[in-house]
């Protein structure tokens, strides 16, 4: 008999909550109104997809997929550049959206049939997996959005590493990443995407230019201490010293205001989702499953860890949102569906055709 799987929808309602308690202080009342509505929004979607199920989704994976390439191809002609990035495309009187979010979905999903119904036995067999991980990320590159890419790698590499690759093929894959990186990453990116790292090592070098993000953000996550300064009373995050509070640095507000405790409480609740996540992803019999939901956690798992990381200056800025806290519609929705995609693909474990 299957029971419905509780801890999910639990520890990412808590999430949730934590997040618009954090937006009700970080964000203004508009953004915060639209990021309930896309809430509403995402409910909807996830609702279809868990009618839906994997037997009406899967045998659809690769139209979702071409479309998904198709409006990645149409932003770099038609997209709206925001922050340097030509990441956003506007379709008639809709809202913004970035195609990005829905190139991970397509990734996990694809790549998960794929590699279901052909295994990795030998070093050609990494030709499509490659292929449908390879360009999705050098259109994202191209917007260009780092933080992107980065996720969509971390995805594809989730995927694989559940599936099963000898270690003499991870060992080439290490040496190939550490050749590549400073003789074509390095000399490729661009002038601000180099500041970021080289201010990374040390954001003294330009306190009130480059580094200024990462240092306001460490003064506000230290001046917190335990029990924070209280619900609205951040100086640093109320007097604006914090740029993009209520997106990429969120998790300094809530540091700021809610103190150690607040803090590391959403850390704890990220941690129970994760491990839920590993759980239901060794309850599943069959690869096609185990591989949606390794690609899911892999995913939100490593922009959780980036994102925190750029806060207290662990990491380099690179633009990429808290998971169910920071405010941004098309992050919101997606991440919801993904979630949902693992809640379904959970569920119906034992079915195969």
């Amino acid at each position: 008999m299957l029971h419905y799987e509780i801890g999910l929808p639990v520890f990412v309602a808590l999430i949730l909550g934590a997040g618009v308690a954090a937006l009700s202080t970080a964000a203004p009342d508009g953004e915060l109104t639209r990021q309930i509505v896309f809430l509403g929004v995402a409910f909807v979607a996830c609702a279809g997809i868990l009618w839906l199920g994997l037997q009406r989704i899967l045998p659809h994976v690769y139209t979702i997929y071409v479309v998904a390439i198709a409006l990645l191809v149409l932003t770099k002609f038609f997209g709206a550049e925001i922050n340097g990035a030509r990441s956003w495309l506007y379709i008639g009187p809709l809202p913004g959206f970035q195609p990005s979010e829905l190139a991970k979905m397509a990734l996990i999903l694809a790549l998960a049939v794929s590699l279901h119904e052909r295994p990795i036995e030998n070093v050609l067999h990494y030709l499509r997996p490659a292929f449908l991980i390879g360009l999705p990320c050098a259109l994202v590159l191209l917007e260009p959005d780092l933080g992107g890419v980065m996720m969509l790698a971390a995805a594809g590499a989730g995927i694989l590493l559940v599936r099963g690759v000898p270690r003499w093929h991870l060992i080439l894959c290490v040496v190939i990443v550490a050749v590549a990186v400073p003789t074509v990453g390095w000399p490729n990116l661009k002038p601000h995407q180099r500041e970021r790292l080289e201010i990374f090592v040390n954001p003294a070098a330009d306190p009130q230019g480059s580094g200024y993000q990462v240092i306001q953000s460490r003064i506000a996550i230290g001046s917190g201490g335990l029990t924070g300064k209280g619900y609205g009373q951040g100086t640093q995050s109320q007097l604006g010293f914090i740029p993009y509070r209520q997106t990429d640095f969120i998790y300094a507000v809530i540091a700021e205001e809610g103190g150690f405790i607040a803090a590391a409480g959403l850390l704890l609740l990220y941690g129970l989702l994760f491990w839920r996540l590993v759980e239901m992803l060794a309850e599943c019999p069959l690869d096609r499953n185990r591989l949606i939901i390794a690609g899911v956690l892999s995913l939100l798992g490593f922009q959780m860890l980036v994102n925190v990381g750029v806060t207290l200056g662990l990491a380099p800025v690179t633009g990429v949102t808290l998971p169910l806290v920071s405010y941004g519609g098309t992050s919101l929705v997606s991440t919801l569906m993904l979630l949902s995609i693992a809640y379904v693909a959970h569920r119906d474990r034992f079915i195969d055709w």
